[in-house]
């Protein structure tokens, strides 16, 4: 999610932002090994992805608009985002986003003394009003974070990454809102659930925990989307929320969003 706040950044209102599918089923299979000149017979091996789990997300997939959702490449986005501290807004501020999928990104929030962050993979910069500086390794790591875990990500992409594993997730509710979900198993051992309305289909949560590299603490994450609205025949959330170890930290009001727009070949450099 590009217009979410990381709890480190929270206070200075640096922002730490939001996978084809149909098709999946597939069984991964074990090529057999000799042993003692004869051929033994390899143990079963678990569904890439379950059967239920598979015909939940193809019908997901087409809520959010089959191949239109499937096939764009770039999401520009305006309005409004707020940090939160203690359950009080600390920061609020317009933002204008520019996403690249996977992993670009320009993002500028604020009015009189706007901030520009921008992400091209592995390369970060913030520039402010002082000039340009380097994104400090922890704006790096929630930004990398969250959107490696967006919905756009997630379900274009991740999901067909080797060794991921899909199961049926059952039914559970999420901000009241009946939903029915699966639960992603990554080979580097991370799960991830993904709730969808029971109703349209639609992604109402992606909740996912992680440990933190630097610290090697646990820490659970989860973003809200709501307020799906048609944009380009693509349904496109326009409020999203962000929690961090069950706290709400961050919320998202999107009153705009065009797709596939055209940026400047330099517009994810310091330059641009």
């Amino acid at each position: 999610m590009e217009e979410t706040f990381s709890v480190a950044e929270a206070h200075k209102l640096t922002v730490g932002s939001l996978l084809g599918l149909a098709g999946c089923g597939l069984l991964l299979v074990a090529a057999l090994e000799p042993s003692l000149g004869a051929q033994q017979t390899p143990a079963p091996q678990p569904q890439r992805v379950a059967p239920k789990a598979q015909e939940l997300l193809d019908r997901a997939i087409q809520a959010l608009g089959g191949p239109a959702f499937l096939g764009f490449k770039r999401l520009s986005t305006r309005g409004r985002i707020f940090s939160i501290d203690e359950e009080s807004t600390s920061a609020l501020a317009p933002f204008q986003s520019a996403v690249e999928f996977p992993g670009k990104r320009r993002f500028t929030y604020g009015k009189k003394k706007p901030v520009t962050l921008i992400n091209n993979g592995d390369r970060a910069w913030e520039l402010d009003r002082f000039g340009l500086t380097h994104q400090l390794p922890e704006q790096i790591y929630r930004w990398k974070l969250s959107t490696q875990y967006s919905l756009e990500n997630l379900l274009r992409l991740r999901i067909h990454e080797p060794g991921v594993v899909i199961q049926d997730g059952g039914v559970d509710f999420v901000d009241n809102v009946p939903t029915r979900g699966v639960v992603i198993l990554e080979a580097q051992g991370v799960r991830v659930n993904l709730d969808f309305s029971r109703q349209t289909f639609l992604p109402v949560r992606i909740a996912y925990r992680v440990q933190n590299p630097k610290t090697r603490e646990w820490e659970e994450y989860a973003d809200v989307y709501g307020d799906y609205q048609d944009r380009q025949g693509i349904k496109t959330p326009m409020h999203i929320t962000r929690f961090m170890n069950g706290e709400r930290v961050a919320e998202t009001f999107r009153n705009s969003a065009q797709y596939d727009e055209t940026y400047p070949p330099d517009y994810f450099e310091p330059t641009g």
